[in-house]
Formats: C-alpha cells, structure tokens, sequence
C-alpha cells in the first residue's frame, strides 16, 4: 500500500524532476509501505460523518460526490476494506453507474476542525443487501433516519494523509454547541446569580 508508488505515473515525476521534488518523493516511494491500514487510520474512517468520492463515469470525466451520514457510518471490515451502506437519494444513479463501469475510485475523508484528510485510493463494487445480509447487518446505521439501498464496498489499494495547509477549519453545530457548553454555564450561573442578588435586595428594602 505505497501511495507513493500507486500515484506517481511516469508523467507525474517528470513533474517532479521538473519542478525540483523528485528527490524527496523518490525517498517518499522507497519507505512508505505500509500493510494494510493501521489503527490510526481504521479510528479517524470510523469517526467521520462524511466523505468524497471521485468516480470515472463512462465518458471518462470524473465525478465528484458527497456522501454523509451520521458519525461511523463509515465501518471498517477488515485493515484492507472499507464500507457503507448507500441511502436511497434522488435516483440519478451516477456514482453507482460510475462504479458498475469503472471500479477504480478516490476518496478523501475530511477533519475541518484538526486540518487533517486522509486520501484513499480504492476499487469499489456494488453488492446488493439481500445477497449478504451479514455484511448488511455490520454496515447498517440502524439508529438514522435513512431507507438502504445496497451497499458499497471499498477495496483500499493505497492510502496517504495529506499536509494540512490551506484546510480552513469548519465546525458543526453541535461542535460549536460543545465547544461553548462551559461559558453558556458560567453565564446561567451568572444569572442564577444575579436573581439571587435581586430577591435579596427586594426583601431588605
């Protein structure tokens, strides 16, 4: 699983060379192998609540999709395979078409508030729940809203984490909910407070 090795074609280190990076990328491909993911990367994919994926359709542009769901909808199944369930959307179907047609995909998974991604490339397939229903039944978020259609499955052939430059933090609502949990208590507190103090003061007067 040497992302180095998997990503630098012939035509991207003649970039390099040009460009004065080959060295470095060159020592990059002779230490980065790695077998299979490792428990950092299984714990950041099982915490997500979101990822992108680019297909190649059959006109041979790539596309480009969001996917989320609630946080570890993406499962781990093995340190070589990922998955999730696909929830029924608007039914244009190019993700799948995409994949029945091209298996080779890219995925990028995201943590705005850290700056960290990890970028993974894979083969994908499509496997219909009713033809594994075991595999359903460890993919399934049973707890969230959503009506499964099938399944994807991820094969990972490399995977890489990326240089945190020029990633602009990004909060959800509930991070930011967490993130002032402490001074929305001092100010009820604050308030308890201060009717204290007015009730007092009433009552002496």
């Amino acid at each position: 699983m040497n992302f180095a090795k998997f990503a630098f074609t012939d035509g991207i280190k003649a970039l390099q060379e040009q460009y004065g990076s080959r060295d470095s990328y060159a020592r990059m491909e002779s230490y980065s192998d790695k077998d299979g993911l490792t428990e950092a990367e299984e714990m950041f994919i099982e915490s997500r609540d979101s990822f992108y994926m680019a297909s190649i359709g059959e006109n041979n542009y790539p596309y480009i999709q969001h996917r989320g769901g609630p946080a570890g909808f993406i499962k781990v199944i093995n340190n070589r395979t990922i998955g999730v369930v696909d929830f029924k959307g608007n039914k244009q179907f190019i993700s799948v078409g995409n994949i029945n047609a091209h298996k080779q995909v890219s995925l990028f998974l995201m943590d705005y508030p850290h700056k960290t991604r990890l970028k993974i490339y894979a083969d994908a397939r499509i496997v219909d729940i009713k033809d594994d229903p075991a595999l359903f039944g460890l993919l399934d978020p049973a707890d969230y809203k959503h009506t499964p259609e099938r399944m994807m499955i991820f094969d990972v052939k490399a995977f890489d984490w990326n240089c945190p430059q020029h990633i602009t933090p990004r909060y959800t609502a509930d991070e930011i909910k967490q993130a002032f949990a402490p001074q929305n208590e001092y100010v009820l507190k604050l308030e308890y407070e201060l009717e204290k103090l007015k009730k007092q003061l009433n009552t002496s007067a």
